[in-house]
């Protein structure tokens, strides 16, 4: 199991957000969050990723790809996020250098070394999101689409057991955030695991997953009813 939390307590500034967690992820899995804003879904993501800590003495198990986040020492998260990859809603590319050198900067910094298979993997994930003749291009030349999927590249160098997406089609059009969704879906037949928030109920229903809802401090498994849902109540949680 790449994600096993039980009876999880998380909390953001000293608030509990979410009582009782119970999430878990398989390889292939992919896997929605949806919620009104505030009721949860970010904090949840940052803490598969150590962005937030979780309380040792108010989990039963929280156990991200092997590890115990309980008892997981600073110094030990680099190494787990490297197996991961992390997809921000605003993209958050670095605006001074190319597609190229923005991808090249995060191999860099984990530790790939030969110029030729930094290259190589670069040339990889471009080909993968449908990208590579936008190498050399600056982000601010790319539209918000184009800016995502390469996000998506970055989020793929490291060949994650997890992509983390925190709402990444909220700031783009239908048309393309289905085909950002799709792209995300394709990524699962490589087993790895995909959890992604939105607040955009209608793409369950084109895209369908498995579904966890935030709701009222708790957060439940609602995969079998999703497409019954109040849209009126959930489709502005953005």
């Amino acid at each position: 199991m790449l994600i096993d939390f039980q009876k999880v307590n998380i909390y953001q500034q000293d608030k509990l957000v979410l009582k009782d967690v119970d999430f878990h992820a398989e390889e292939g899995e992919f896997i929605y969050i949806i919620g009104k804003v505030g009721s949860g879904k970010s904090s949840l993501l940052k803490t598969f990723y150590s962005e937030l800590d979780i309380e040792e003495d108010e989990t039963d198990k929280a156990e991200v790809l092997g590890r115990d986040l309980k008892n997981m020492r600073r110094k030990e998260v680099p190494a787990l996020r490297k197996e991961m990859g992390i997809i921000f809603q605003d993209f958050q590319l670095l605006h001074d250098r190319s597609v190229y050198k923005n991808l090249k900067f995060v191999l860099r910094a984990t530790g790939w070394k030969n110029k030729s298979e930094i290259n190589q993997r670069i040339d990889d994930v471009l080909n993968a999101v449908g990208m590579i003749e936008k190498r050399d291009s600056m982000p601010h030349e790319l539209s918000g689409g184009e800016q995502q999927r390469i996000a998506i590249a970055r989020a793929l160098l490291n060949h994650p057991k997890i992509v983390i997406a925190d709402e990444p089609t909220g700031n783009l059009d239908p048309e393309t955030a289905n085909s950002i969704v799709n792209l995300l879906r394709n990524i699962t037949k490589q087993g790895t695991a995909v959890v992604m928030s939105t607040h955009n109920i209608p793409m369950l229903n084109r895209f369908p997953g498995i579904v966890y809802r935030c709701k009222d401090g708790e957060i439940d498994d609602v995969t079998q009813k999703y497409n019954k849902l109040d849209l009126s109540e959930d489709e502005e949680e953005s």
